[in-house]
């Protein structure tokens, strides 16, 4: 055993045993995360690998114990006894404060957020433990996740003014009511329609307002004309996450990965929650169909969210990849929800392999529901929309996807999507990935 063995081996001995008395397992806590803290600082252990750092694994081994132990009391104080519904930067926010280095302060975030991924200290680990401890209690996950389902600020705010004109202007992401239909445009031009934190924002205050419109029966996805030399005028869908962004460690846990999840695409999948203020004897989702509108590609994240939807309407030329494990991360919920549509043998081509799916070959008809030349997507689209617009697809709907997916498999997935992505995220192996595949090319 070498000498730092030995020493993480002390570390780790020195983490405090938790009695299940929720106010001194805390205490104690907070004081071993404290002293960590003060040796990290010590003996320059920022500038050591996030992954192996002997004194940091033992903090996360730390948080880890008391989550496991307390996440249902943690959530309570956290949320006032459950009556408040904050998102989730909120609630990582009261965490640091109801136990100091549970989770990183505002701080330490924003100073983590100045550093390129490979030179992060990798304190969102922190975020994915703590998250992980949230999500698997089924007390708080299931509040957790209906906090996440109302709507955004940012979209209520706005709800007037595009009730009134019938369109919304988000800088990358722009909402249109045809009719009955709500059109969400995604025109990120200078990333291929490639996700960040910012357009993942963009896209669920676009959501939002689309559920919200009384008079919009249908929603609709589809990526705007790009000027990008190789596809100038072709509309997009989606390039996945922006991986020069990643590499630049301006993706974040909680704004994109978990956000994205928990946010615009369940929003997606299972509507906007509504307080049961006792008005109804069976309060309901405010829910609509939704359509994919899929021209030229949709690539990782823009693949993953196909599987939500409830049409996906694709061009003769279209394809679809899952990039993810050649990046280095994991594919958001397409590792549960690819195998239910597609097979486990060919989900593991596309996750493992980055195989290639084209749209109108047999393969592609599993991930999209019909094929049709360019020139007449938007036909297509009109009637998809009109089937969709039956008074009975809502309710139809609620039953499937309680029994396709239920709530609670989707909990327990994300659970430990969010402590397994944390880890990624520090992987030595990620930004080597990028440098490798990515980076040097766009170069």
């Amino acid at each position: 055993m070498t000498a730092t063995d030995t020493a993480g081996a002390a570390d780790r001995e020195a983490v405090p045993e938790l009695r299940g008395d929720y106010t001194a397992d805390a205490a104690a806590t907070a004081a071993f995360l404290a002293s960590v803290e003060d040796r990290v600082d010590t003996e320059g252990g920022t500038d050591r690998p996030p992954t192996h750092d002997p004194l940091r694994v033992a903090a996360r081994l730390a948080r880890r114990r008391f989550v496991e132990r307390h996440a249902d009391r943690l959530h309570t104080e956290l949320t006032d006894g459950r009556r408040a519904f904050p998102r989730l930067d909120d609630l990582a926010a009261a965490a640091a404060r109801e136990v100091p280095g549970l989770a990183p302060t505002k701080e330490q975030l924003e100073a983590e957020r100045q550093r390129p991924q490979r030179e992060k200290v990798g304190r969102e680990i922190d975020h994915g433990i703590l998250f992980w401890g949230l999500l698997r209690s089924p007390l708080a996950g299931r509040h957790l996740m209906e906090a996440m389902r109302r709507p955004t600020p940012r979209a209520l705010a706005a709800l007037s003014g595009f009730r009134a004109t019938g369109r919304a202007d988000l800088t990358t992401v722009t909402v249109e009511r045809r009719g009955g239909i709500g059109e969400v445009t995604v025109n990120n031009a200078a990333f291929l329609n490639a996700e960040d934190d910012l357009l993942v924002g963009a896209l669920e205050t676009a959501v939002d307002l689309v559920l919200l419109d009384d008079s919009i029966r249908v929603g609709v996805m589809r990526g705007a004309p790009m000027t990008h030399p190789r596809y100038t005028g072709r509309r997009v869908f989606s390039a996945g996450i922006n991986l020069t962004r990643l590499y630049q460690g301006q993706i974040s846990l909680i704004d994109f990965f978990l956000t994205r999840e928990l946010g615009y695409i369940h929003k997606i999948q299972r509507g906007l929650s509504v307080p049961d203020d006792g008005r109804d004897w069976w309060p309901e989702p405010v829910e609509k169909p939704w359509i994919a509108a899929v021209d030229t590609f949709a690539i990782g994240g823009g693949a993953q969210i196909c599987l939500v939807f409830d049409r996906v309407i694709a061009t003769d030329e279209a394809y679809f990849t899952l990039p993810a494990l050649r990046e280095g991360i994991i594919p958001g919920a397409a590792n549960l929800r690819l195998p239910r549509v597609a097979g486990g043998r060919l989900s593991r081509q596309a996750i493992y392999a980055d195989r290639r799916i084209d749209a109108a070959s047999p393969e592609g008809r599993l991930l999209c529901d019909e094929t049709v030349p360019h020139t007449g997507m938007a036909s297509a689209i009109e009637a998809a929309a009109d089937g969709l617009a039956a008074p009975a697809v809502i309710n139809n709907r609620r039953v499937l996807h309680a029994h396709e997916e239920p709530e609670e498999e989707l909990r327990c997935y994300l659970a430990r999507y969010a402590v397994e992505q944390s880890r990624r995220l520090h992987s030595p192996d990620l930004v080597e990935n990028l440098e490798r595949t990515w980076i040097s090319r766009s170069r």
